[in-house]
């Protein structure tokens, strides 16, 4: 571990370092990208360990997408990890690369917030334990899923039963012969639905807002994520148009069960922050009947569950899979570089606003190509635009 604060003596004779805060994927590929090209680069985490928020997703996770386009830079992610990589086997990883690259991390260390440095030049970092701390540039990489959101439901705070976040589920062993809704159709709802099945659950019903587009995650070998690469670039409505004959073939009519096809475009909703369900045994969850689609929540009411079409259900758990904010607000949103609407970043990668020069933000896109591997992309792009500076 590095002490982020050098003694006035050392700072006299070195360059203040580009500092980076979070110790995730995302700021560990970054240090790394920094370092290989010769800017010193500090890792500043708030846990005790790097890769914190990937020791606490749930136990079944596995990467959605191949340990081959997976990878960050500089270190091949290991062939015994197997093709889609488990959540244990992400943090050994994780764990590895700081140690490969030798990397300057600081754990326990908050940063609440940045601000220009004095006199225009760096930036001014505040931390827990007083600490200031100058760095010529920052990389912000706190995680996409960073602050979990629950829903203002009106009742909610009166319901007699158990209501938790997605981030507080870890297996389905608590909830073995129970009644269980899971709120939202997203990859983590989907999962923890069909998690929940298989590990011994009464009845799963999954509340459904908007229907998903679901894909398979492999289709003959071919994974889904290469699809998604080729199809990156190309115009929104070609893209659609492609999806729904594909969609037809690969993936059988559910609307029998409650869960139809969507009306709206596949790339569309993609470019709208909505990616496709991979399927991982929700198909067949629904189609046999073993996971009840059901309308979206509306409300709660004492023991009962208020749908949107007035249905009330009376489960034993619910467990909202309703996603994240990035929790950027007191961070950063002083100074002008957050999306009003959604707090995400303006700037992204490489590209810093000329208001904020130095002041890069990674890893706060949900790409359909991979999220490992645009963190990846966008860790070398960085380091590339700080080397030149």
């Amino acid at each position: 571990m590095t002490d982020p604060n050098p003694s006035p003596a050392v700072r006299t004779h070195e360059r203040p370092p580009v500092y980076v805060v979070g110790g995730g994927p995302g700021g560990l590929a970054a240090a790394a990208s920094l370092k290989a090209h010769g800017v010193r680069a500090v890792v500043l985490e708030r846990s005790d360990r790097v890769g914190a928020s990937w020791r606490g997703h749930y136990d079944r996770l596995h990467l959605h997408t191949t340990r081959r386009l997976s990878a960050l830079p500089g270190l091949p992610i290991p062939r015994r990890f197997g093709r889609w990589v488990a959540r244990d086997d992400v943090i050994r990883y994780l764990e590895k690369y700081a140690e490969y690259h030798d990397l300057e991390v600081v754990t326990g260390v908050e940063v609440t917030r940045i601000d220009a440095a004095p006199g225009g030049s760096g930036w001014l970092l505040h931390a827990t334990g007083g600490r200031e701390l100058t760095g010529t540039a920052v990389v912000v990489a706190t995680g996409y899923n960073h602050t979990p959101r629950l829903p203002d439901w009106p009742g909610a705070a009166t319901y007699t039963g158990t209501l938790l976040h997605a981030s507080e589920y870890r297996n389905p062993a608590p909830y073995a012969g129970q009644d269980v809704l899971v709120v939202g159709v997203g990859n983590t709802g989907a999962e923890i639905a069909v998690d929940l099945i298989e590990g011994g659950a009464a009845r799963v019903r999954l509340a459904v807002r908007t229907a998903p587009h679901i894909v398979r995650r492999s289709t003959l070998g071919w994974p889904a994520q290469l699809t998604g690469i080729l199809c990156r670039r190309l115009p929104v409505p070609l893209v659609d148009r492609l999806a729904v004959p594909l969609g037809k073939l690969s993936v059988p009519d559910l609307s029998s069960r409650g869960l139809p096809r969507p009306d709206t475009g596949l790339y569309a909703r993609v470019r709208e922050g909505s990616i496709p369900v991979q399927d991982v045994g929700l198909i067949d969850a629904v189609r046999t009947g073993k996971v009840e689609p059901v309308a979206a929540v509306a409300s709660f009411d004492g023991t009962e569950v208020v749908l949107a079409d007035d249905t009330r259900i009376t489960p034993d758990a619910v467990i909202a899979a309703t996603g994240y904010r990035q929790g950027l607000e007191d961070l950063v949103g002083h100074l002008g570089v957050l999306d009003p609407a959604t707090g995400r970043p303006l700037p992204h990668g490489p590209r810093t606003l000329p208001a904020a020069p130095g002041l890069f933000f990674q890893g706060y896109s949900n790409p359909i190509s991979g999220m490992f591997r645009e963190m990846a992309l966008d860790a070398t792009r960085i380091a590339k635009a700080l080397a030149k500076r």
